[in-house]
């Protein structure tokens, strides 16, 4: 599909139109109210959901391996997440992570 230079600019202001459209929904007409419990309760949820999301693509799919799994990144996530299970800090679950991953790529060469 070639776009002219025109659409490609139309494109980008409609998105971010769009984008602006979004958060101000949120933070220009809602923000100085007063949220009901159930909603702070289901948004504390947000981050939780969101994340995972993004991460495990990355740890399933990685590009480096052109898509295939890879052990040394399957071992660093399952042992971030035990760490950060029992721990229940993002530091140590990070470092734990970090370390096995590094430990892995040294001992698998």
């Amino acid at each position: 599909m070639d776009m002219t230079s025109n659409e490609i600019w139309l494109t980008i202001f409609l998105v971010g139109i769009g984008t602006f459209a979004v958060r101000f929904s949120f933070i220009g007409l809602i923000g100085d109210r007063e949220m009901p419990e159930w909603v702070l309760r289901h948004l504390r949820y947000t981050p939780v959901a969101v994340l995972p999301g993004l991460v495990a693509p990355l740890i399933l799919w990685p590009a480096a391996t052109q898509g295939q799994p890879d052990p040394a990144r399957l071992a660093a996530a399952c042992a971030a997440f035990v760490v950060g299970y029992f721990s229940k800090s993002f530091i140590w679950s990070a470092a734990a992570g970090i370390g096995t991953l590094f430990l892995m790529l040294w001992v698998l060469g």
